[in-house]
Order: structure tokens, then sequence, then C-alpha cells
């Protein structure tokens, strides 16, 4: 479909209508309270392909959640449906265990063959019940009876499923047997600082806890990453700080679990997110796109980690054929297309078309992420700090017994000294509140107007964009120009105490394709 088909609108008859309000009546009244993206999102696909979804209510929508970022190639791509009908004609168990089959055998041979340097000659690969979190336990169990020790060490605003063990090494977790350690970021940099001070603090901070025997955490039994915080709020991790972390683990022979789940197949601009620091990780979690749209979820490891007795982790159905041929197709199709190089080159121009809205849009704070994955964060634009006259912009404030910045994230310098005094306590930048409400009104707007995004990040206040990598510079365009308008409307209906709409943009830029931007 193209973008002028997939536009916003559609008629349904009478019939239609109603068939769409009563399923969704019926799902409201029969399923889970826990139920989540069906409350912000109420559409009933019936049909869809690439980028575009078609309602039961004659609406279509171009998907820029893609299955929060299972959809690698969009809906029902060719090599997909092909590889899953090969299959289904073939007369092949769709249900094999753990057996090997020669469906099976494909897919690790295609896995393989994409995973980073260093890890490919010495891999093992633990299929697991088919949903990352499921791997995510596994991959723990693997390291703890690898190392014999049983903590683990994760990061601040860290998202890695719903099963326990998952949740405990989650960013909104209550469980302190894991230890959880401040991840970089800069708009909202734990330290105040951003950049690369903020990240080396980080890293600081870690030494710290790992070599104090005072810290109250023991030496534990892995380390647990993404690559780019996905629900946290699309944070990319600074490339120099993952190699840190690397060095740091390595020392201290502390297993390094890199999360893939949502970065990898070519999802940041690399095949896998930590190839952009070169890192080689000893344990990489994997799933979503590995399934090619269908459950799958994997462990794979350094051999030398292999010391699980038969069983230790099992599930019915870690043998899913289908999945297995989808997953195949995907992966190849990906690596042979270069899509990961795609999602680079379309993904800045994405970013830099955002960053141009965002200078206009009090209420956008920043713009963030890596290749086809991306975040703003909706912030509110009529807060000033305390004793500030200004315009209300993101300020430097004092910070006692804070560190300076370098200049790379926002921060103020170093500590300054004047003659005759001692130094002065180091500035630093205060971003504006989180504006969940804003961002939700974003959302809506989205969908109004045919375009579906998720929620995520600090109380729910980042807008974020999964497209497929095999979204079309026309298509792309298509999706900046619905979300500037989204974000012009909530920001227009977010107006000031004084009457003035300080949401409301400046003057608002037009989006350009990636051709044009590109010259």
């Amino acid at each position: 479909m193209t973008v002028t088909e997939s536009a916003p609108g559609g008629c349904a008859s009478a019939g239609a209508r109603a068939s769409f309000e009563g399923i969704l009546r019926r799902q409201s009244a029969r399923e889970s309270a826990a139920r989540t993206y069906a409350r912000a999102l109420p559409i009933v696909p019936v049909r869809a392909r690439g980028l575009t979804i078609e309602g039961a209510d004659g609406r279509r929508y171009l998907d820029c959640l893609s299955g929060a970022g299972t959809l690698a190639l969009g809906h029902n791509h060719p090599v997909v449906l092909e590889a899953v009908r090969d299959v289904l004609d073939s007369g092949a168990p769709l249900h094999a265990l753990d057996l090997a089959t020669p469906v099976k055998d494909a897919f690790v041979t295609e896995l393989f063959h994409t995973l980073p340097p260093g890890l490919a000659d010495r891999a093992r690969v633990q299929f697991c019940g088919p949903a990352g979190t499921d791997a995510v336990e596994a991959a723990f169990k693997l390291v703890r009876a690898a190392t014999g020790r049983t903590g683990i060490l994760a990061f601040s605003g860290a998202y890695h499923g719903m099963t326990e063990g998952a949740l405990a090494a989650s960013g909104h977790a209550t469980d302190l047997r894991v230890a959880r350690l401040p991840y970089p970021q800069d708009y909202r940099c734990p330290f105040g600082v951003g950049g690369a001070r903020g990240a080396e603090l980080s890293a600081r901070w870690t030494e710290s806890v790992l070599d104090d025997p005072k810290s109250g955490v023991s030496l534990p039994a892995g380390m647990i990453l993404e690559p780019v915080q996905g629900e946290g709020g699309v944070i990319p991790a600074p490339d120099e700080w993952m190699r840190r972390m690397r060095r740091i683990t390595e020392d201290r022979s502390v297993p390094l679990i890199a999360d893939e789940i949502q970065t990898g197949v070519g999802r940041t601009g690399t095949f896998w997110a930590v190839e952009h620091s070169g890192v080689t990780p000893d344990v990489m979690v994997l799933s979503k796109a590995i399934g090619g749209s269908l459950p799958l979820a994997v462990v794979v490891y350094r051999d030398d980690l292999d010391v699980w007795q038969p069983g230790a982790h099992a599930g019915t159905f870690r043998g899913n054929q289908l999945a297995m041929a989808a997953g195949t197709a995907t992966l190849a199709h990906v690596r042979e297309n270069r899509l990961a190089e795609r999602a680079a080159s379309l993904g800045l121009h994405m970013l830099t078309q955002l960053r141009d809205l965002a200078d206009h849009f009090p209420c956008v704070g920043e713009v963030r992420g890596r290749g086809l994955m991306i975040g703003l964060e909706l912030v509110n634009p009529e807060w000033e700090p305390e004793g500030d006259s200004g315009s209300g912009a993101d300020s430097d404030l004092i910070c006692p017994g804070g560190a300076g910045g370098d200049g790379g994230g926002g921060g103020g310098g170093g500590v300054e000294h004047s003659p005759g005094a001692g130094p002065t306590l180091p500035r630093v930048r205060e971003p504006r509140p989180a504006a969940p409400e804003l961002a939700a009104a974003v959302q809506r707007e989205c969908l109004r107007r045919g375009l579906i995004v998720e929620l995520g990040g600090r109380h729910a206040s980042v807008v974020r964009l999964l497209p497929p990598l095999t979204i079309s510079d026309e298509q792309a365009a298509a999706v900046l120009g619905r979300l500037a308008d989204a974000v012009e409307a909530a920001a227009r209906s977010h107006t000031g105490r004084d009457g003035q709409e300080r949401g409301a943009p400046r003057r608002r830029p037009q989006p350009t394709s990636h051709m044009a931007g590109t010259g």
C-alpha cells in the first residue's frame, strides 16, 4: 500500500462499525484488567501489510509500534509468508520440543552467521519458552550455574520482562536481590551532568560497588544491560561506556549479558546493537524480531559457560518450527539487503528532522535514539526553575557536591576557581518535569491521524517510534508529518495558567524526505 492509500479515514458500513464496536466491548468485558496496548489503541486490525494496518472500521494506519519492535520486516512480508507456507506444505512437524530438525538447523546456521565476531565461533544456543522474559530467566540461571554466584547487576530504567527474575532486574522492581547501577543518559543524568562526564561517573560508581568490601554487594553472577534502553525511554548507551562495562566485567570474571530482545536484527543501525561499540558479550538474550513475527526466544552464550545439566532449562514450546522458518527468512533478508545500514541512514535523517521540530516545540524536552529506535520525551513547557524569570528553558543550577560536566550532554564545566576564593560548586542542567498527560494526548492525536505510536520512559512521557526496517522514504516523511501535526495539536491544547499557549510551536519546519535530505 502507498502512503496515500494508508492515509487516515476510510468509510465503514453501519454493520462493520457495529461489529468493530462489539469486538471492543467484548474484549473489555472478557479480557484481563492487565491488558495494556488495547487501552490506548482502540483498534481492531483485520488486514496488514508492511507498515500499514487496516482496522475493522475501515480506517488505515501507519504502524510505528511494529509489535513492540517484533516486526523487523513489517506485517506479512512476502519472504516470511513464503517460509511459513513452505513448512506447512512440506508436512514437517510444527511441534518438535528440542529435537533436531532441518528447519531448526537452518535457523541456527543463519543466526550464528550474524553473531558478533568473537562469539560466533564459540557459541552455544539454548532455545527457551517463546518469550524474551524466559530467555532472561535462562540467562540468569546459566551464569549462576557457571560462576557459582547468585547476585545480578542491572541498571536503573531497565526492562527485561515480566516473570519474577526478569522483573527483579528491571527498573521498576522493588526486589533488592538485584543490585541496581546508574545508566548513563544526558537529559536526566542521575549525576546532573550528562555527556561523557556522566558516563564516566556511572562507570566509577560501578567499579566502586564491585570493589568496595563495604558496598553491600558481593561479586555477582552476571551483569545485564540493554545497549539501548527501550521501555526506559529510548536511551542509547554511549559506546565508550559500553566498552568500559566490558572491561570492568572481564577484569572481575563477571559474565556480561546483553539484552538484545528489542535492539537486535538491525533495529539500531547494526545487526546487533553491541556492534556499535565493538563489545562482545558473554551472553546474548534474543527474541522479538528473530522469530519473524512469531514467538521465539533464545540465549546465545560462550561455550565455556555451558555447564548446565540436561533439563536445567526447558519449555514445551521451544521447538516452534514456524517461528524458526520465519526467523531464518527474516535474518537472511535483513543481512542480504543491508537493512541495518538502511536503518542507520534513515534513522539519522528522522532524528535530524525531529530535532529540528523539537527546536520549535517547548514541550519536547529531548529527541533521542539510534537507527529506527526513536523517542521524543514530552515535558511540562510551563515549568520554570525556582528563581528563574526566563523562558522556562532547561536551566543550569548549582548542584551541591556534584561533578562538573564536559559539555557533552548539556552539563556545566568543571569546578571553577576564583582568585582568593575556594572552588565554586559546579553548575548542572536541570531538565523540565516529565509530562505524561501531554504524551498521552500526542498518542491520541497520532491515532486520529492514522499513526500508531507507543509510549514509554519515565512516567510514560516518551513517544516511541519503532517502524519496520522496510519503511520507505515516502512513508517516513508521512510518519514525521503526522507526528508533527499531533505534537502541535496536543501542544496547543496545553494552555498555560496565564492563558498563553506555551507548548505551542514557534514556527514549525516541514519534514523532508530522506532522499531530499541527502541530496
